[in-house]
């Protein structure tokens, strides 16, 4: 749709202001964007007044660089996730020849970071959501792998020994904490891809903890974004499991990433 002048963005935002909206002004900037003609806009503003989410409203959400296919039903990636994904591309670009896995993908914002970033490499994502596998599908490259598997479960054998690097974030919310979710998270997005399972909400990490290394080359990476109060908890888990782990605190957000390294100290 053509720019459109101030009033316009103005009148807008002081809708969805009215409405609720923190940022108002940038999710009418996104709307108008979106719209293809005046009839269209005032559709998606009436649709996101009445509560509707805006990144599956318009079909898209910017993660970093990258413009990325989303849709009604499945998990919109975070921007706090960015940290995971340039920490997914330092790793990957480390590798003699990379090769990267995003299990529990959703829409792939980690393979397709490191698809984006990475000179040669391979990359391959994984979830157990029809809808979130035909997206991840839209965001990769042509001749990326995209995979119906659950953690590891349906994966190819070809890929046991050979993943330099594997990103994910895992559902880590306690089962006792969805209530204190955002609405548009609890109401419109699926329930599989937030709570974790068990007291904790680590039952999808410690899978991953426990399942990860026949998968990876020697020295090869697993890298998990959890909640801040589940990092030392995860870390320990993973340490007796003989990982060697790193803790990279939360940094302005309430998550943080757990690096583990097999048999390597981590750098």
């Amino acid at each position: 749709m053509p720019s459109r002048p101030d009033p316009v963005i103005h009148v807008i935002a002081s809708r969805l202001r009215a409405a609720g909206s923190v940022f108002a002004e940038d999710e009418a900037a996104v709307l108008i964007e979106s719209a293809a003609d005046d009839a269209e806009l005032e559709q998606l503003v009436r649709r996101r007044v009445a509560g509707e989410p805006l990144e599956p409203l318009v079909g898209w959400v910017r993660f970093g660089a990258l413009r990325l296919a989303v849709g009604p039903g499945v998990f919109v990636p975070r921007q706090r996730s960015l940290r995971l994904a340039r920490l997914a591309v330092r790793r990957a670009r480390a590798a003699a020849v990379p090769v990267m896995l995003e299990p529990y993908c959703g829409v792939a914002p980690l393979a397709a970071t490191v698809a984006a970033s990475v000179d040669r490499v391979e990359v391959h994502a994984a979830d157990r959501d029809p809808a979130a596998i035909a997206l991840a599908r839209r965001n990769l490259p042509a001749g990326a792998g995209v995979h119906h598997a659950d953690a590891f479960d349906g994966l190819p054998r070809a890929l046991r020994g050979r993943i330099t690097v594997i990103a994910a974030v895992p559902p880590y919310v306690p089962g006792t904490e969805v209530g204190l979710m955002p609405r548009e998270a609890r109401d419109h997005e699926p329930t599989g891809a937030l709570v974790g399972g068990g007291a904790d909400g680590l039952d999808h990490a410690r899978r991953l903890i426990l399942g990860a290394g026949p998968w990876l080359v020697p020295g090869g990476s697993l890298l998990l974004e959890l909640g801040a109060r589940q990092l030392p908890v995860a870390a320990t888990r993973a340490r007796a499991a003989g990982w060697r782990a790193r803790v990279h605190p939360p940094n302005q957000s309430s998550t943080g990433v757990l690096e583990l390294v097999a048999g390597n100290t981590v750098a």
